[in-house]
This record gives C-alpha cells, structure tokens and sequence, in this order.
C-alpha cells in the first residue's frame, strides 16, 4: 500500500510535466510545418493541457474505477471555477469579452446539463442503475465536434483566447525527443495516480468519488490553476478566464467522451449532488457577469468563490 502512495506523489509531477513536454514537442513540431501559433494554441496546447484528466480517465476506466473517472471531470470543473478562477480574481480582476458572457459560458453550462441527462436517463426511466455509455461516448464527441468548430471559427476572425507569441521553435530531434518524453511521463503518471488513487480509498475507508473529487481533481487541475494565475498577473484576464470555461467543456465532451468510448461509465447517484454543484458554479459565474462592475469577476466575488469551494470541500469530506 505505502508503493502506491509513493507512486501517487510520484505520478502527479510525472504526468503533468509529460504534458507539459508533449505540449512544447508539439507546438514546435507544428511551427516548423508552418502552423500559425493561434491555431497551435488552439489545438496542440489546448488538447496537450487537457492530457492529465485525459490520460487519468483512460487509467480509471481500464481499472474498473469509474467513480474516480467521473470525479475527475466533475470534481476538475467544479475546482476550475471556485478555485482557478477565484484565486486569479482575487489576484487581478477578471474582464471577460461579451463572446464568453454569451456563448462559451452558456456552453459550458449546457455541457453539464447534458452530463446530468445523460448520467440519469435509466434512472429516470425506473431503472436501478445508470451509465454513461458507448452511445453516449460518441454524443459527447459530437458536441465537442460542435464547439471546436466554433473555437476555429472564432480564431480566424483573431478573437481566440491563445497566447500568439508564447511558442518557441526546437530543432526536429529536440521536438520529437520532448514528444515521446512527454507520452512517456503521461503513460507512467496516468498509471501511478489511478492505482496511488485506489490504494488512498481503500486505505482511509472512503469512496473513489471523494478521491477523484478532490486530490485526483485538483492534481489534474494545475495546469489550468497556474495559466490562470500567471495571466491574471500579467492582467490578460481574457485568458485566464476563457482557458477555464475551455477546460471544463473539453472536460466533459471530449475526455468523458473518450471515456465513455473505451468502457461504459456506471454511474452512481450520490454524484448528483457535485453535479448540481458544477452546475450551480456555472451558473453563479453567468450570473456574477452582471453583478458590480458588468462582464467582471471581482476581487470579492472571487473571493465568495474560494469560501464556496472550502465548504464544498467540508461537505465531501464530511459525506466521506
């Protein structure tokens, strides 16, 4: 049990610098094909960010841990919102475009509504037991399929969120050399957190879900965390917030999507509950935009945020 733990703390550095390095091997790549850096930003970073839900989702799925793999996603959006956003807040307050206030946010939000349809249409058809399944797998990739051709299409009229300047160019062995370096490190890290996840469930006698809520969420979440805070002090508030409001609708129709694909994703009802939490947190966001100062999320209001997600916090360690 103590080798599974290690090979949790050891297993989060690993599979978030593997993405890390896919993410700079795969830009680089991309650059020397002559791949403009809105378009790298758009889709090798974006994609390269989302690897560690990505690659821990597969792992759970693989290994039976559905709870983990649904937690995963949930328990990420929900720390996206009240904890990225509302440390980046409290930081620098966040302007947002009125394209984000009315399309991306309502996305997101419509991404977690279909999310709770779909993890409870047997349970509302009388049946004692849900899932996500293949066919469901494959509508989720069909919204994403929708969203991404609104994110390209909103690139070309230079109204994307990605940073243009941010790649750098490596020579070719340097690039390919990063790339199988950073798949390495997803593969062996991805493996170390789900069974590092598992040993901690067992070990203090709670659910997957509350492990997947929470350490395993929050561990996949620093990416977003640290983008987030870094362009909240460089006062470039529209990336801080449009890389979340991405994040989380990547999070549910692309790597639940996957997810569902691989192997159904039974789900158990008492996660009802974090989902109504994404989706109050989603809304709350919505709604702040037009609270104070309009299309801004405040200082104060990034600070309700952080004392929102430490009780959401208190209420899964309390439910255990």
């Amino acid at each position: 049990m103590p080798f599974a733990l290690l090979g949790f703390l050891l297993g989060l550095p690993l599979l978030l610098k593997g993405a890390d390095f896919l993410v700079e091997g795969g830009s680089s790549l991309a650059k020397r094909l002559g791949i403009s850096s809105l378009v790298i930003g758009l889709t090798v970073v974006a994609f390269g960010t989302s690897t560690p839900e990505l690659i821990t989702n597969i792992f759970a799925s693989l290994s039976g841990a559905t709870d983990i793999a649904i937690g995963n996603v949930v328990g990420s959006n929900i720390a996206n919102i009240l904890l990225v956003l509302g440390a980046a807040a409290v930081i620098f307050p966040l302007s947002v475009t009125r394209g984000t206030v009315w399309k991306e946010i309502p996305f997101a939000l419509l991404a977690v509504v279909v999310l709770a349809f779909m993890a409870n249409d047997m349970l509302l058809e009388g049946k004692l037991a849900s899932e996500i399944g293949f066919i469901d797998g494959w509508v989720l990739l069909a919204f994403f399929g929708v969203f991404f051709a609104y994110v390209l299409a909103i690139s070309k009229n230079g109204n994307g969120h990605a940073e243009q300047n941010s790649i750098k160019q490596m020579g070719l062995q340097k690039s390919v050399l990063y790339c199988v370096l950073g798949i390495a490190g997803l593969a062996i890290g991805g493996k170390f957190v789900v069974d590092g996840a598992i040993a901690f469930a067992a070990m203090f006698n709670v659910s997957q879900a509350l492990i997947g809520l929470t350490i395993v969420a929050v561990g996949t979440s620093l990416p977003e965390l640290l983008t987030s805070v870094v362009a909240a002090r460089k006062k470039n508030s529209d990336i801080a917030i449009g890389n979340v409001v991405g994040s989380n609708i990547f999070n549910v129709f692309w790597i639940l999507g996957i997810s569902a694909i691989i192997k159904p994703l039974p789900f158990s009802p008492v996660l009802n509950v974090d989902i109504a939490m994404v989706l109050l947190a989603t809304f709350l966001l919505f709604i702040v935009m037009f609270i104070g100062k309009r299309h801004t999320l405040e200082k104060w209001q990034g600070a309700a945020f952080l004392v929102l997600y430490g009780l959401y916090i208190g209420y899964l360690i309390f439910r255990g």
